[in-house]
């Protein structure tokens, strides 16, 4: 089995808690794209991948669904199974997902699929769909037309390397996928509403290459932040909203 990534095993464990403070949830919209293009709703069996602390989890709980939650890295695990004692956990990775063959009528994965993009796993994702079961990817994209976001993206992708940066986009290299029909695309706006500290400050401390860092350079990217939120007047209040847009990829097992 391939090993997590250091900077994803090192900084999600780290920063676990903060990830669960700070990070956006999904639009609302999510739920009927769910259940008219994943086919998910009560009777259904849907496992999640990389199912973190449960920031998806809360929508796909909505669905009605029976939810297996799927994350190899237990501090994240420990806060979704506080939060959703309905959910079936599964402490493993996706490139041996303990489940049988044909087990599943969807698999979705929130902003977490570029971490394990291969075609050894999606291999796997289609051993355990049942044929016409389906596959939802989601992300959540900063919305960097607004300026400030663009400003503390450059400010935190600094930090980011040249490896987590290719990943990042590299996760689309898998697709078209061997049994599955192309995928579809949909896309919404979404906003994060909060106090300024957790939607700004502790979202910048629950990305994993900001959580590695020594203490000293993570305190500084802090203070920069903090520079960016003094010098911008659509931060001086709360709460604040931060500008998402959220995509979501379909596609389903045909063979």
């Amino acid at each position: 089995m391939t090993p997590l990534h250091p900077v994803a095993a090192t900084g999600f464990d780290r920063a676990a808690g903060v990830y669960a403070t700070s990070r956006p949830g999904y639009p609302g919209a999510i739920v009927d794209w769910m259940r008219d293009r994943l086919g998910i709703a009560p009777g259904r069996t849907v496992l999640e991948l990389g199912a973190g602390t449960g920031k998806f989890t809360a929508s796909l709980v909505r669905t009605g669904a029976d939810i297996l939650a799927l994350e190899p890295i237990a501090a994240m695990l420990d806060h979704l199974v506080a939060d959703f004692p309905e959910v079936r956990p599964l402490v493993g990775q996706a490139e041996a997902i303990p489940l049988p063959d044909e087990s599943v009528d969807a698999v979705v994965c929130a902003t977490a699929f570029h971490w394990f993009a291969t075609p050894a796993v999606m291999a796997e994702i289609r051993r355990v769909l049942k044929v016409g079961g389906t596959l939802g990817l989601v992300w959540n994209l900063r919305d960097e037309a607004v300026g400030w976001v663009k400003q503390l993206s450059v400010l935190t992708n600094a930090h980011q390397g040249t490896a987590l940066r290719e990943r990042a986009d590299a996760w689309r290299d898998v697709f078209p996928a061997e049994g599955f029909s192309s995928l579809e695309e949909s896309e919404w706006a979404y906003a994060h509403h909060g106090t300024v500290e957790d939607v700004v400050v502790g979202r910048t401390l629950s990305t994993s290459f900001i959580a590695t860092l020594p203490a000293a350079a993570r305190a500084e990217v802090v203070a920069q932040v903090r520079d960016l939120i003094t010098a911008t007047p659509a931060l001086q209040h709360n709460p604040v909203a931060f500008p998402y847009v959220t995509k979501g990829y379909d596609c389903r097992r045909i063979a």
